[in-house]
């Protein structure tokens, strides 16, 4: 076969996603902004709420990009999943292209019956909350996180 049918994140989920991790950073008082990149790590949505710093713009879109490409939440491993040091992770970054991967957590996958239609990106608050706030907005649509 040479044709195969694949499933595409909608405007519509982008922005529930979106939504949801904007709720989270309000109850938590953290400006944030959120990205969402489709399966080929194109930018569906971006929104930076009133207070988010102008280079989380950036940060997000590479969470959102890198989820996506590696089908799994960005942090500090490489492609097959292997944890990497510091230099590492930079000469990744570097090979990449910084635009491309990054080893800060708060970027999810969005994966539906095993296929990754795309990924979000929350940068603005800690990782741990960038990271949680991801999370909870991939599975606000009902999709899994990776």
């Amino acid at each position: 076969m040479y044709v195969a049918e694949s499933k595409r994140l909608t405007s519509g989920g982008a922005k529930k996603m979106a939504a949801t991790a904007i709720e989270r950073a309000r109850e938590a008082g953290v400006a944030i902004t959120v990205a969402v990149a489709d399966a080929g790590g194109h930018l569906i949505l971006l929104e930076r709420m009133d207070g988010g710093r102008f280079h989380t713009v950036h940060s997000a879109t590479t969470k959102a990009v890198c989820a996506a490409s590696n089908r799994r939440s960005t942090g500090s491993k490489g492609a097959q999943g292997q944890a990497l040091d510091v230099a590492h992770a930079l000469g990744l970054a570097l090979a990449a292209g910084p635009e491309r991967w990054t080893a800060m957590e708060g970027g999810c996958p969005v994966i539906v019956d095993a296929e990754c239609v795309g990924g979000v990106g929350v940068a603005g608050g800690d990782w741990e909350f960038d990271e949680r706030a991801a999370r909870e907005a991939v599975e606000s649509i009902g999709a899994s996180a990776g």
